[in-house]
Parts: structure tokens; sequence; C-alpha cells
């Protein structure tokens, strides 16, 4: 089955680290904070790091 990382938008502290670990997968919103554009930007080795760089752990994967 295939997943695609999650922001829970309620505990995201906009640090921008996902951003900066994979640019391809997150960027800030208007809100100022993190989302996911492009889900499948980037292999999953990349996107686990900016999951275990999340300092509130406010990313995860999710079945697509």
């Amino acid at each position: 089955m295939s997943r695609i990382p999650w922001v829970d938008k309620e505990l995201c502290i906009s640090c921008t680290l996902c951003v900066q670990a994979a640019p391809e997968v997150f960027r800030m919103s208007e809100k100022n904070v993190s989302q996911v554009y492009n889900p499948t930007g980037a292999p999953e080795g990349k996107i686990q790091l900016a999951i275990d760089g999340c300092p509130v752990s406010c990313i995860a994967w999710k079945d697509a």
C-alpha cells in the first residue's frame, strides 16, 4: 500500500525544518504552517528524514 506524508497543522510550530529537509515536498502555507504540496516529490527516505527532524512530531505517514 502506498503512503504519503501528512502535517498536523494544529501542532506545527513553523520551524521550517521540514522545508529545509525536503523542499520538493513541503512548503510553508499562507498561515505560516507547513503543508505537503507534492507528496511524491522526494524519495521516502528523504521524507522520513523530514519527519524524524520535526521537533514537535507533527508530520506522519498516512495511507494514500
